[in-house]
């Protein structure tokens, strides 16, 4: 008890220099576009195939996850119920997901996946180090509060928003002429570019609501940062691409951005 007592300190540094660096790259990644999907390009090294990336650069959290949340036996239902929320959405990302992407020839950087990999492990083991070992015994009264019944309906919606417009997505690719791209119609892209991204934020700002916790927050905190500049990158793409886009439509906000 004392051994682990100890690592409390490294691990709460760890967790704050984690939430600084998602700011640095937050703004980082509004000057630099990821070069993977429809913003690929040469100069950025090896590539692999795009579904591999996926799998790869996904099941790096469950794995991460669980392994930390295991070391300690003794759990609350609560605490499952954490566990069964993180494996349910990594099941979609890292092994339906990949077998859905309609273009089984398409390629990603290695870099990029390597680089996911590495954040997707870093998420696993903070979330999963403070679950099953920091905090291994939410007590049940916690179902009853609101931040948790709140946290798992922006969850649940989060989940829902993002799994449709992936839909959406994919059988637009999958009906259009050598997969290209086409304006994405119907659900939130009524209203804005992107609400797949839209719809993970919701996720896990919902799952740092819920579990009410620095490391949920950070987790939210890095979904955003990565997730808004490629957002309005994506938006800046559609109005580049196709002249007659949606004038009132916006990157990842309603009305507002």
């Amino acid at each position: 008890m004392q051994a682990m007592s100890m690592t409390i300190p490294v691990y709460k540094q760890l967790l704050t220099a984690w939430c600084l660096l998602s700011v640095i790259i937050f703004f980082l990644l509004l000057k630099i576009t990821a070069p993977y999907g429809r913003h690929a390009r040469k100069g950025w090294g090896f590539s692999i195939n795009n579904r591999l990336g996926w799998f790869l650069m996904e099941i790096v959290s469950p794995l991460s996850f669980g392994c930390f949340f295991m070391q300690n036996s003794e759990k609350s239902s609560v605490n499952w119920l954490f566990f069964s929320l993180w494996m349910a959405h990594y099941f979609n990302r890292s092994i339906i997901y990949p077998l859905r992407i309609p273009d089984k020839s398409k390629q990603m950087p290695l870099l990029i996946s390597v680089s996911a990999i590495c954040f997707n492990g870093m998420n696993g083991f903070l979330n999963g180090y403070y679950l099953g070992i920091l905090k291994p015994g939410y007590e049940n009264a916690w179902m009853t509060d609101v931040r948790f019944v709140l946290g798992i309906l922006l969850f649940v919606s989060g989940f829902i928003i993002n799994f449709s417009s992936d839909n959406i997505l994919i059988h637009l690719r999958k009906n259009s002429a050598e997969g290209e791209y086409k304006i994405p119609e119907g659900g939130f892209f009524r209203w804005i570019s992107c609400p797949n991204y839209l719809g993970e934020i919701i996720e896990w700002s919902g799952w740092a609501v819920a579990t009410w916790s620095l490391p949920g927050f950070s987790f939210a905190l890095w979904t955003a940062a990565n997730l808004f500049p490629r957002a309005i990158k994506h938006h800046k793409w559609y109005r580049l691409k196709f002249n007659h886009y949606p004038s009132g439509r916006k990157a990842i906000i309603p009305g507002v951005i």
